[in-house]
């Protein structure tokens, strides 16, 4: 899988869902959406129908960050919960970063300590499959 697959419109944004979901369900990376090395963004996101998708993701266990502040952090309490609670609640947590470098380095971040537990982040030989090798592989 490439390593950023950009969702286009909204809609499509539950399609990639759908296939954390599968990569979960076919195993071999975790046992949840949350154990991937995945993360969402919306650097400029353009209305409140953005803040729900992002909400879809946070709850489905995906790292979100978002360039523009959330409108609804407002009180200093709703604030920690859902950029700090959230986390171990749902698996997923909000982030908000106006710089676009920040932000890659926090998704980054993210994706390699993601990578890292999973044990997958280490460089390796890549070995070409021929169809012999594939029927011979364990399932």
């Amino acid at each position: 899988m490439p390593p950023v697959l950009h969702s286009g419109s909204c809609v499509d944004n539950s399609r990639i869902l759908i296939a954390l979901s599968e990569m979960v369900r076919a195993g071999g990376l975790g046992s949840d959406i949350s154990d991937l090395p995945v993360a969402g963004a919306a650097p400029e996101w353009m209305s409140e129908k953005a803040v729900a998708i992002g909400h879809y993701f946070v709850s489905s266990g995906v790292f979100t960050v978002f360039g523009v502040g959330l409108p609804v952090s407002g009180s200093e309490s709703f604030a920690r919960h859902i950029f700090e609670e959230f986390e171990a609640i749902l698996g997923g947590k909000w982030a908000v970063e106006p710089d676009a470098g920040k932000m890659a380095g926090m998704i980054i971040d993210h994706i390699n300590g993601k990578r890292e537990k999973l044990g997958i982040g280490k460089a390796r030989e890549r070995i070409l499959f021929d169809m012999e090798m594939r029927r011979n592989l364990a399932v």
